[in-house]
């Protein structure tokens, strides 16, 4: 096989194990909700429970990435897949909370796979097709969307139990198709410089902070919502789990698909104008999501009138997919961002705005859950959503808008007032 069929085939096999990995990590998204009824959890619980697989997978992702630098991503991928195997098995047989927040610890390792596949597969192809190998890679994420196809019918036909042993033998299988058809090139092997300690001085750098706050919401907000939605649509709508699902994925689906659309629209336009637009999208769509189902009543000339604000399930939806639409745009526009400000130091600052990322989707979920225990709340997680966005709103216009040619002191004067002096 020569190169390109070489390239194309890692690209391809590589995509397909992301999504099976993505799709695992996501797992309790939907098993979470009998789980939680059986041991009778409550909102934070349940959040705790979701999060955990989150967090192994984002303090996994600088070291993971030092390893695929060093001994290649083939090897490093396939050992990882194989290592999660075991703990997804055994999560059908746990009994107890703890059981889960153990085994999930172990499960959570799949979410490590972002790391690994993004330089392996990068560097199969020429620096001017990078970002589409790495844009095709990305969209992976839709394995929580698979996840909400997949998981729902056997819960309903089977019972959850069988939810992880269906998925360790779709990992088994996918570590074999791996092997088989993904290749090892000893050029692209490179000795890894940077340390963890090293990398983690990265946060030094203001820039750096704000491009992992953009990516705690882009990133870390869509795997908290994708593990949020389907209990959201049950408890909120009345929804069984099946319906809850497929709803919940009208917003994990383009969310991960469309990434690749987001890196093109990001050399085509300019990181800044995406990430500046996602934002604003984003704080629309969670203003509207954040208002609670309303119910008042206003004593008129003719009586009471009770009038009712909220969204239906309809509407809901879809600014959902609204939002995730714009976050696969926003998680390609912040790489764009790395890749342009830091061109001889992207894996280092990249692995650090990942972790950045999947430690927000760690925390927020058990926020999500706290909110609601206080408050009784369910829109509450988009309120708090709604917050972080504002601070990256706020955040970029100082930094950024405000020293644009069109805004600053140094724009040029505009062709009016120009003519205007003649």
């Amino acid at each position: 096989m020569d190169q390109k069929g070489k390239a194309l085939s890692v690209l391809i096999v590589s995509t397909l194990a992301f999504t099976v990995c993505f799709m695992v990590w996501m797992m309790f998204g939907v098993i979470g909700i009998p789980i939680k009824k059986a041991l009778n959890l409550n909102a934070t619980e349940f959040g705790l429970l979701t999060a955990t697989p989150v967090l192994t997978g984002s303090l996994i992702r600088v070291p993971l990435g030092i390893w695929t630098d060093k001994y290649g991503g083939r090897i490093v991928m396939a050992v990882l897949m194989a290592i999660t195997i075991p703990p997804i098995f055994l999560m059908s047989y746990a009994t107890q909370y703890w059981h889960f927040l153990v085994i999930g610890l172990f499960v959570g390792l799949a979410g490590g796979s972002f790391s690994v596949g993004t330089p392996y597969v990068a560097r199969w192809y020429p620096k001017n097709r990078q970002g589409f190998a790495m844009g095709v890679y990305g969209a992976g994420n839709s394995g929580a969307a698979v996840n909400k196809f997949i998981a729902p019918a056997i819960v309903v036909a089977f019972g959850w139990t069988v939810v992880p042993q269906v998925y360790a033998a779709i990992m088994l299988g996918t570590v074999i198709l791996f092997w088989v058809f993904s290749h090892h090139d000893a050029s692209h092997v490179v000795s890894s410089k940077a340390s963890f300690a090293e990398q983690l001085r990265a946060l030094k750098d203001p820039k750096v902070l704000k491009y992992c706050q953009y990516y705690s919401i882009v990133f870390g907000g869509y795997v908290a919502l994708a593990l949020w939605m389907v209990q959201y649509y049950v408890g909120e709508y009345g929804l069984d789990i099946r319906a809850a699902a497929l709803l919940a994925a009208c917003f994990s689906l383009p969310g991960g698909v469309l990434r690749a659309v987001g890196g093109w629209l990001s050399d085509k336009y300019g990181a800044h104008s995406v990430t500046w637009w996602v934002m604003w999208v984003s704080w629309i769509c969670l203003f509207l999501l954040s208002y609670p189902q309303t119910e008042f009543t206003i004593n008129t000339v003719n009586g009471p009138k009770t009038f009712f604000i909220g969204l239906n399930v309809y509407m809901f939806t879809a600014l959902m997919a609204v939002l995730g639409v714009a976050w696969a745009f926003g998680k390609a526009s912040v790489f764009k961002y790395i890749s342009d400000e830091y061109p001889g130091n992207i894996g280092a600052i990249s692995g650090i705005v990942g972790l950045a990322g999947g430690l927000g989707g760690f925390v927020l979920p058990i926020m999500y859950g706290a909110l609601l225990d206080i408050t009784g709340i369910r829109s509450s997680a988009f309120m708090l959503m709604y917050g972080v966005v504002w601070v990256s709103l706020i955040w970029m216009y100082w930094t950024e808008v405000r020293k644009t040619e069109l805004m600053g002191r140094n724009a040029p004067p505009s062709p009016l007032a120009a003519s205007g002096n003649d």
